[in-house]
């Protein structure tokens, strides 16, 4: 392990967007006096009659929850995006704005409101995945839409507004910045040497093992070199695809293990119900073959020290780019020793 790295202010280049990190590892030494937010001790029942996620409950909308058993889908109501938006577009000099039509849909992972991935079974995500592949290929093949977003907001220190299991699936006709941003890098790289860019990074990342946390036949779990969250992680195939509707049967039972690995040590970490931004980056659902995109989930939880300190992104990370005391290394060895203990 490089120990100038570990030990003096330097800035990590993500070669996923083109940006750059700052990290401070001395600034991990110093006493903490910021704020810290209270430990949830609620135990959730089974069905809470109040939760209008849960199975037979009646919706904001007045729609009545079928008495659902495993996974439950349905377009959000109250969406951040319409399908109906009249197409417009307006360019008058610094002036600029364009119409953005979308489906924005809701995915209840379990019927039991007690419980987060991290308590489900194996075979549980498994039926998560295979919602999310079908969500991905047929809202990918309506006209107006050019890519799908599945992400999870877990507990409300992330602005999760019911504790429910559940994750959402935004589509829509244009690529959302980070996006954009993945899809060129990843263009350029493999214009340049035809192959993907995150094949190679993975290749490196492999050889050195400096920050592989977990692995499996088809999959790694590791702290990104470049990663900005004190303990964030990604998952990454082995072998190259576009999309998750590209993994075969099989491979969705190891997806869905490693995913379960990631939520298990989180939870163990601080010994609390780890709060997290999850999302998965895939290749748009244009016309496009996308041969250079190798998709990818990332992992963003906020919590640093302890279950009640958590990182904010304020000051510099808000008006010139993130920042971080607790290098990926240390951060990818305190998980690590967490994933070997799981078995």
């Amino acid at each position: 392990m490089n120990t100038d790295l570990q030990n003096y202010s330097h800035k990590r280049y993500n070669s996923l967007t083109g940006e750059w990190v700052l990290v401070s590892p001395h600034r991990a030494k110093r006493p903490w006096q910021g704020q810290e937010e209270e430990i949830s001790q609620e135990l959730r029942p089974h069905h809470d009659a109040s939760c209008y996620l849960c199975a037979g409950n009646t919706r904001a909308s007045g729609d009545i929850n079928p008495d659902y058993k495993d996974v439950f889908v349905f377009v959000n109501d109250f969406s951040a995006l319409q399908d109906d938006s009249a197409n417009f577009n307006i360019d008058d000099g610094l002036i600029k704005a364009e119409s953005e039509q979308g489906i924005c849909k809701v995915i209840c992972f379990s019927p039991d409101h007690s419980k987060s991935l991290a308590q489900m079974t194996i075979k549980e995500i498994q039926k998560v995945i295979y919602a999310w592949q079908e969500e991905y290929v047929s809202l990918g093949k309506l006209k107006n839409i050019n890519y799908v977003q599945i992400f999870e907001n877990k507990g409300a220190i992330m602005g999760c507004s019911n504790p429910h299991p559940h994750g959402q699936i935004w589509s829509q006709s244009s690529l959302p910045n980070e996006v954009f941003k993945k899809d060129k890098q990843q263009r350029d790289y493999f214009i340049l040497n035809s192959k993907t860019l995150l094949e190679d990074y993975l290749k490196q990342e492999l050889k050195n093992r400096e920050r592989i946390i977990f692995e499996n036949r088809a999959f790694v779990i590791l702290t990104p070199f470049w990663a900005i969250w004190p303990y964030e992680v990604m998952i990454i195939p082995k072998m190259p695809q576009k999309s998750i509707n590209e993994l075969r049967i099989e491979e969705t039972i190891l997806f869905a293990e490693v995913i379960s690995v990631v939520t298990k040590i989180y939870d163990k970490l601080f010994n609390c119900s780890f709060p997290y931004s999850s999302g998965i980056h895939q290749a748009p659902t244009n016309s496009e073959n996308n041969e250079h995109w190798h998709w990818h989930m990332s992992f963003y939880p906020p919590l640093l020290r302890s279950a009640t300190v958590k990182k904010f992104m304020v000051g510099y990370e808000m008006f010139a780019s993130p920042q971080r005391d607790l290098t990926p290394e240390t951060a990818a060895a305190v998980l690590k020793k967490l994933a070997d203990n799981l078995y």
